[in-house]
């Protein structure tokens, strides 16, 4: 009976020791792999959500600034639609912009303000951003320096303008004194593959209205007149 209590009341061994522990960290290991997978796949969807977000908003800002746009042929030096394709690209025009336009509340009471988006170089990769400045002001070195970024990781803004004598699409519009029709807006980003966003978006967006001739300024009542002079 000593003998078999003595048995019974027996420790573990070293080797059962290490065993136990070694079965042990696996398992931790396992578990920290799982949670460190976990992890990385929530922050990964968490920044592909982003960039399709971001893409998304720069669209629609361009939507909306682009379906505003106005021009006075009688003013045109101050209301030309200037375009340039390339690793400059860039998009100047001037529009009658509703409150909700981004940064409106900074430019109030004018509501007619020159837009630019163009293509810049950032820390990494290109950045789209947007500058405006009311109508006949100077742009003020605050919106000079901190433009809004629309897009991040761009990796090409390009610009196609519907020509009405060839019938088709052109990727340069010579006529600043006029707006085009139509307006196709592509951008290209440099995401991460593995976050499966989508690397371009595009967009069509028709002007709803054209340059202005002189006649229409004043009413259509023709070009204003000096009163004529009795002898």
């Amino acid at each position: 009976m000593k003998a078999m209590a003595s048995r019974g009341s027996r420790g573990f061994t070293l080797l059962e020791i290490l065993v136990a522990m070694f079965l042990f960290a696996m398992v931790v290991a396992a578990v920290y792999s799982s949670w460190l997978a976990i992890m990385r796949g929530a922050a990964t969807g968490r920044k592909a959500a982003a960039d399709v977000q971001r893409s998304r908003i720069a669209i629609a800002v361009m939507e909306q600034a682009l379906s505003a746009a106005r021009s006075f042929a009688a003013d045109i030096e101050n209301y030309g639609f200037e375009a340039r394709n390339g690793s400059d690209a860039y998009l100047s025009f001037v529009a009658k912009l509703p409150s909700s336009f981004p940064r409106s509340g900074r430019f109030e009471p004018f509501d007619v303000r020159r837009l630019t988006f163009s293509l810049e170089p950032a820390a990494r990769g290109n950045n789209l951003v947007l500058r405006q400045t009311p109508l006949l002001m100077e742009m003020d070195i605050d919106e000079e320096e901190h433009p809004i970024v629309l897009a991040r990781n761009v990796r090409a803004f390009e610009m196609e303008f519907w020509d009405r004598r060839e019938n088709n699409w052109v990727n340069e519009w010579m006529e600043t004194n006029a707006l085009p029709p139509l307006v196709k807006v592509t951008l290209q980003f440099d995401h991460d593959n593995r976050a499966r966003v989508r690397d371009e978006i595009s967009t069509v967006v028709a002007l709803p209205s054209i340059t202005v001739p002189p006649i229409w300024q004043n009413g259509g009542r023709g070009p204003a007149r000096p009163p004529a002079v009795r002898p």
